[in-house]
């Protein structure tokens, strides 16, 4: 369902915070086509299996790193999508202010219940809630 919320397209730069094993990563890589994924995950072993699983796969336009998603990923900015596997306190500014104009974000945001919002940015920022949705909590300096 985030995909397709996203609505990604051939020649996008996703961003996606929380690689976990690297699945979803891999979808987006292929809606992406001659784009690229960047994913950021802060458990380093899980960082390691998406890379293998990745290369397993033969998907080559993504790049796993270690970090700390809530932060996003500014050295790569700005993004055309962005993807947000984890619960967030909030809509942060750290990734809206990381798309492009017209760029989208979904988001899980609350703490143990969230909605998942898909947050489109063109002169402000525009917020749609796209259901209830429950997961893990986003941790880092921006999250929990």
């Amino acid at each position: 369902i985030m995909c397709d919320l996203l609505d990604i397209r051939d020649g996008m730069k996703v961003l996606e915070i929380g690689a976990g094993s690297g699945y979803h990563a891999a979808v987006m890589a292929v809606l992406a086509g001659s784009g690229h994924v960047y994913t950021v995950e802060r458990i380093e072993p899980l960082a390691i299996l998406a890379r293998q699983n990745l290369k397993k796969a033969g998907i080559e336009n993504v790049t796993v790193i270690v970090g700390d998603g809530s932060l996003g990923l500014p050295g790569f900015a700005p993004y055309d999508r962005i993807s947000v596997a984890a619960a967030s306190p909030e809509i942060l500014e750290t990734l809206t202010g990381q798309l492009k104009t017209g760029g989208k974000l979904i988001i899980p945001v609350g703490k143990n219940y969230q909605e998942l919002y898909l947050v489109t940015k063109t002169d402000g920022l525009k917020k749609e809630v796209k259901g209830d949705v429950v997961f893990v909590p986003l941790i880092g300096k921006k999250g929990f």
